[in-house]
């Protein structure tokens, strides 16, 4: 199967940007579309299922798929934490008749636009301010504060990338962005209302 032939969409963002709420959105509202589940080498959050918001695996697992061949694009994120796309996934959603939805980093929705040019649509979700991007990130009480550190200075260094994406919505109001997402796809994909 030649995936290339096959229209994709890229969805990226800094972390806490709220690339994952647009998505899940974009998903329930589009019937043609599909989420293509990322790997990842990190360890599973509470309430995350292997399989639906990742297929998780080892360091060691990881590199072997990437030995292997097994990886469409892939990212060590942050040290010996590895996201990747699986080749599997991007044909499985396309032997569905589906439209795949990417959730990646920004250097990995990058490679899948330079990879796939005019069949990729690449969007970049900028949070309205870097001060707001990290109240976000405190609020989620998920990191110790070196990783969220470390979060926040990587999203600095993302947000150097958005004028590479096709796209760019800023998320300040969720019903604006969510709007604008939509709209983007309805014009990618031709949907007619």
């Amino acid at each position: 199967m030649n995936i290339a032939e096959h229209k994709m969409i890229v969805v990226s963002a800094p972390s806490g940007a709220g690339k994952t709420t647009i998505v899940r959105h974009l998903l329930k509202t589009f019937p043609q579309l599909g989420f293509s589940v990322s790997a990842t080498s990190r360890k599973m959050r509470e309430g995350e299922l292997n399989g639906r918001e990742y297929y998780f695996t080892t360091s060691s697992e990881f590199r072997l798929m990437i030995e292997e061949g097994k990886l469409l694009e892939w990212q060590e994120v942050y040290p010996d934490n590895y996201y990747g796309t699986p080749v599997s996934e991007v044909e499985r959603m396309n032997s569905l008749g589906l439209c795949p939805v990417f959730d990646l980093d920004v250097v990995g929705g990058l490679n899948v636009k330079k990879m796939f040019g005019d069949q990729a649509l690449a969007v970049f979700i900028k949070p309205p301010s870097y001060e707001i991007l990290e109240t976000r990130l405190r609020s989620r009480g998920t990191d110790t504060e070196e990783s969220l550190q470390n979060r926040l200075d990587k999203a600095k260094w993302e947000l150097t990338f958005e004028k590479e994406f096709d796209k760019v919505i800023v998320n300040d109001t969720l019903e604006t962005a969510l709007k604008v997402a939509e709209s983007l796809i309805k014009n990618f994909l031709d949907i007619k209302d």
